[in-house]
This record gives structure tokens, sequence and C-alpha cells, in this order.
């Protein structure tokens, strides 16, 4: 279920847009929005201290619906929540807001997958993230 209020969401990022994300109409390019999930989603992996290939995350999996224009220059919030946690992967549902605007601009879910690159395995969920997922609740 994706929240479509800034304040369903359990932790916030912020950002600006930037010129190079803009296209010939001020728009920003729907390309964009996936870099603006991953520095948010950076925030998230220094939060649970994932930081080297024994204790890491790939990406699995990335849905994305957009719902109305963003035009640079804005600022945003993009709002994160732990929707889902399995054995090894977990899902966050994400919404990207303008700080003036209380509709969101897009939302989605990302899956992730907790792996070590030494073993070349998929690893259960690190406790920081089971941690943060029973703390929403």
């Amino acid at each position: 279920m994706i929240n479509n209020k800034l304040s369903d969401y359990y932790i916030n990022y912020s950002m600006h847009t930037r010129w190079k994300d803009m296209d010939s109409f001020q728009h920003i390019n729907n390309a964009a929005f996936l870099t603006y999930i991953e520095d948010a989603r950076i925030a998230l992996f220094n939060r649970w201290n994932i930081n080297d290939i024994k204790n890491s995350i790939i990406l699995a999996s990335l849905k994305i619906d957009y719902h109305i224009q963003l035009k640079h220059p804005s600022r945003i919030i993009i709002g994160q929540k732990i929707y889902h946690i399995g054995n090894t992967s977990f899902d966050i549902g994400f919404g990207i807001f303008m700080e003036d605007n209380s509709s969101p601009v897009s939302t989605g879910i990302v899956t992730c997958v907790c792996f070590d690159y030494n073993k070349n395995v998929a690893v259960p969920v690190y406790p920081e993230i089971r941690k943060d997922f029973e703390d929403q609740m």
C-alpha cells in the first residue's frame, strides 16, 4: 500500500532538484527520480551502518508511479517507510513531495535484498532494519 501523505512515512529525506535533471520545459526528467530515490535510500543505509561488501544490500526491484509534474527549482522531501520484511528481502515504500504541496509527485516501492558479496549470497535481513520496521509500527 502506497501512502499519499508525507506524514504517513516514517523517515524523511530532503533535497533540492538539480539543474542537470531538467528538460527543456523545466520539468524534471523521469529518470532523475531514480537518483532522488537512490539518494534517500543511501541515507537509510547509512542509518543502518550498511557500508561494506559483507554487510550490503542490492536493489531487486523498483516500481514508480508519477502523479504530478515536478519543475526545477524545487525543494523535495522523500518519505520512506518499510512495508514488508521477508527472510532476506524487504520493501521500502516511498513518496516524493514538493515542500509546498501535500500531494505526492510520485510514489513507489523498492525491494531490497540483504547480500554478502564475499560469499555471493543473500543473507537474513539485518537487525537494524528489523528494528526500524518494528519502531514504525
